[in-house]
């Protein structure tokens, strides 16, 4: 019984942490008023690939993406006005519909939390 248990929340637990695939939409509050910024993420197993669009740095391809848990992680390149850096996203999953994401790395170390949410499929 103990067993069935277990294996039936490893399930539950593994399909709530994959169920990250699929397109999103991003907020965040910048210095210099909101910012928007998309995700298409792709998931095998713990290995999260795909791409996000800023309003401001156009598109840039996720690198080193893991899933582990409720927790996300990646790492993109950014090349904005003549300057070239790296952002660490970590995000928790919230809900399945739901990701709020910390960003390390920026110019200046400002920190920013952005909020992402499930585009509905049509």
């Amino acid at each position: 019984m103990l067993r069935t248990l277990f294996a039936v929340f490893t399930l539950a637990l593994s399909a709530f942490a994959s169920d990250v695939a699929g397109n999103w939409t991003s907020t965040a509050e910048g210095p210099n008023g909101p910012m928007t910024r998309t995700f298409k993420f792709e998931v095998d197993g713990q290995k999260v690939t795909g791409e996000t669009v800023s309003s401001i740095v156009g598109k840039s391809v996720l690198q080193d993406g893991h899933l582990e848990g409720d927790t996300l992680t990646f790492t993109i390149h950014i090349e904005f006005q003549g300057n070239e850096m790296n952002s660490k996203y970590k995000g928790k999953v919230v809900s399945k519909d739901k990701i709020v994401f910390k960003i390390e790395g920026l110019q200046g170390g400002e920190d920013f939390e952005w909020v992402a949410h499930r585009v509905p499929k049509p």
